[in-house]
């Protein structure tokens, strides 16, 4: 049973980050629940033995959208590895307010921004110094030894 909710909790969870990629391309689903796809997030990370990436941010973010376009291409096997990904619309810095908050406010100074949970929602790391807000600066190869470094130090 416990295999069952974990499928289903997946499927919906994929099925939601396909919608916002559907409504053309746009990164950060401005429909979703993201709490409930954070605890799909963190079910699935328990049966796959990974960390949550949580990347706060919004599609008119061009930093955000370059980070996303960097995710998808040299990090893509190093995040799909070691990661269950959500990525939480932030909108004008007045959506899911409660969720930044609950996880230190990493959006403070800036977007993009990063939060690794362990399966058991306890954080191993927030961007607090707007690490990532210059994503369009750094480059693939900057995105990938930034999340490396995370998993590097986090095993």
């Amino acid at each position: 049973m416990k295999k069952i909710l974990t499928l289903i909790s997946a499927l919906v969870l994929g099925m939601s980050l396909h919608s916002a990629q559907a409504a053309g391309n746009a990164p950060y689903d401005e429909t979703a629940d993201a709490p409930a796809a954070v605890g799909a997030a963190l079910k699935q990370a328990q049966a796959s033995k990974k960390n949550v990436l949580l990347i706060f941010g919004a599609n008119w973010c061009k930093d955000c959208l370059e980070l996303d376009k960097s995710m998808h291409g040299q990090s893509a096997d190093l995040i799909a590895k070691k990661f269950v990904v959500v990525k939480v619309n932030v909108g004008q810095f007045d959506k899911n307010k409660e969720l930044i908050e609950t996880y230190g406010n990493p959006t403070k100074k800036g977007i993009p921004a990063a939060v690794v949970l362990k399966p058991d929602n306890t954080v191993l790391f927030a961007s607090k110094g707007g690490e990532l807000s210059n994503a369009r600066r750094m480059s693939e190869q900057g995105v990938y030894d930034f999340f490396n470094q995370i998993v590097t130090q986090h095993q």
